[in-house]
């Protein structure tokens, strides 16, 4: 083997998918086919489920420095109704406002640190597969060449080839409407009010919002007192390339047809177009061969696509590892399809909810978007669609032997008290290790689990109200198995070694010696103490 995985694209899905690869101790060689990063941004941030599992990998302070603004008010577009998540004390949904080069920037560098391989303006042009792996032909500035690699992962968006020559299917639509995004300064002549509203001699005053007719949407707001957010959004019959950009011109054209009337704009600082689709991959895996991101699904709506494919890539990563590292239980790299595929199922039913509230005009479809803009003033729908969006909702379906609430959901970033200090969660996450968390100081848990600790961390500590008496958590951060407080050790111990072979394969047959890390003084911690309280502060 050339490399242990060929990654195909780029994107923050790919890049993603590198670092932890890497973060794993696998060879990724990624193949882009552009020679440099793209500078029209496709996206202008990230949200959601993503950035926790970022802050466990170390890797949110960086992001926050890279940011244009790391901690932008919750309020996000749901349908063309707002999702203001700002009046809550802890929202579930937050977001980090961040152009996409940046971002792809930040991604790669990190990954080159970790020694992933990066070719950019190498294509590919065809593979095949066998039981052994796969054979990537590369087209590259030097000529065509061959590489070989146990597995090989399409990144490559929309248009995948990768999916394309895998045979996989990618059924759905295209939606009948054309969206056109800018940041621009305001233009001169135009006067900008205290509360947001502008003066526009040919319009009058336009208000920050949506302005919806049966010309089209245009949405209007400010990222900065400097700088305007202007997007339309028509129905039109035309199909465009991904590359093909747009001018200022062609927005004014736009925004004359949605308004009837001009709207002057001073200098771009970015001009987007893009059109929505609606598809899903039948399947995420044919052999050796695997799609992440946006060559496995497509979302009828914003703010979500980025987020969905970079969990896609930690899901797969720690998976694809254990396979290269010849210890994956059997059946393991399947679940990457299982979880994955049911999580962008979920995000679709939301996005295809928000493309009902959006593309209705009549007097019906607008007394449905009062309708929603009332439920979301009282705060447990708030919550739960924040959550939703965010996809901090999603729960895979983990549980066997003795169910537990937390059992497949994202794990909690616990404060943790331990004799070296006070650490959480997040942090004794950061090498991307499965982590088995003793939080009751119960030494038979943490010698059933001795056999596996070649894979598995074992730490003991303690923590305020405690969920559970341990927690089994995985590299992706979700619960693998959970003790109930106080629960009998003689139905814990069955159901935590048959989770720890699930997932993490036989235990070491020449390690029988029992394995008793330190556990210090357990106390309760104050509420003051609080590791993602103080990272917020």
């Amino acid at each position: 083997m050339d490399t242990d995985v060929i990654i195909v694209g780029a994107g923050p899905t790919g890049l993603m998918l590198a670092n932890e690869l890497r973060t794993a101790g696998v060879r990724s060689l990624l193949l882009e086919r552009r020679p440099h990063v793209r500078e029209t941004p496709r996206a202008n941030g990230l949200g959601g489920q993503i950035l926790e599992l970022l802050y466990f990998r170390g890797m949110l302070t960086e992001l926050h420095e890279a940011a244009t603004d790391p901690h932008p008010a919750p309020r996000f577009p749901f349908g063309n109704v707002h999702l203001d998540l700002s009046g809550l004390t802890d929202p579930p949904m937050t977001a980090v406002q961040i152009p996409q080069p940046r971002l792809e920037r930040l991604l790669e560098g990190r990954a080159q640190r970790l020694g992933a391989r990066i070719r950019r303006g190498h294509e590919l042009t065809g593979f095949t597969q066998d039981r052994d792996g796969v054979s990537a032909d590369v087209h590259g500035p030097d000529g065509p060449y061959r590489v070989r690699a146990q597995y090989l992962i399409g990144c490559d968006g929309s248009r995948s080839a990768v999916r394309d020559r895998a045979g996989i299917r990618f059924p759905g639509t295209v939606c009948p409407e054309v969206n056109r995004l800018a940041q621009v300064s305001p233009a001169d002549g135009t006067a900008r009010h205290d509360n947001g509203d502008l003066d526009v001699p040919t319009l009058g005053r336009l208000s920050p919002g949506f302005t919806r007719n049966g010309h089209g949407v245009l949405g209007f707001g400010w990222l900065t007192s400097e700088v305007m957010l202007i997007s339309t959004t028509e129905d039109e019959d035309t199909t465009y390339e991904d590359d093909a950009p747009m001018t200022l011109d062609e927005l004014q054209d736009s925004v004359r047809r949605v308004l009837g009337a001009p709207l002057p704009l001073g200098k771009p600082l970015r001009l987007s177009r893009y059109q929505f689709q609606d598809r899903h991959a039948d399947r995420y895996r044919e052999g050796r061969v695997l799609l992440a991101g946006d060559a496995a699904h497509q979302f009828p709506a914003t703010g979500v696509a980025l987020n969905a494919g970079m969990l896609d890539a930690v899901d797969l990563a720690w998976k694809l590892a254990a396979e290269v590292h010849g210890w994956a239980p059997p059946g393991l790299l399947d679940t990457y399809h299982t979880e994955r595929h049911a999580a962008g199922a979920r995000t679709l039913l939301h996005t295809r909810a928000q493309m009902a509230l959006r593309r209705g005009h009549d007097t019906a479809a607008e007394a449905l978007r009062e309708v929603f803009r009332e439920l979301l003033g009282d705060e447990a729908p708030l919550r739960r669609i924040g959550a939703l969006v965010a996809e901090a909702d999603t729960r895979y379906p983990l549980s066997e032997g003795a169910p537990h609430a937390l059992t497949g959901t994202f794990a909690p970033d616990l404060s943790l008290d331990t004799e070296r200090g006070t650490t959480s969660v997040g942090a004794l996450m950061h090498s991307a290790r499965p982590l088995l968390l003793d939080l009751a100081d119960r030494p038979e848990l943490r010698e059933a689990a001795a056999g596996w600790a070649h894979r598995v961390d074992i730490r003991t500590a303690g923590t305020h109200d405690r969920p559970a008496d341990a927690l089994l958590i995985r590299p992706d951060a979700r619960i693998a198995w959970a003790a109930p407080v106080g629960a009998p050790s003689d139905t814990l111990l069955p159901t935590l070694r048959h989770s720890l072979s699930t997932w993490f394969g036989h235990p070491r047959a020449d390690d029988n010696r029992p394995h008793r890390p330190a556990t210090g003084h357990v106390r309760p911690l104050a509420h003051d103490e609080d590791a993602r309280h103080a990272r917020t502060r």
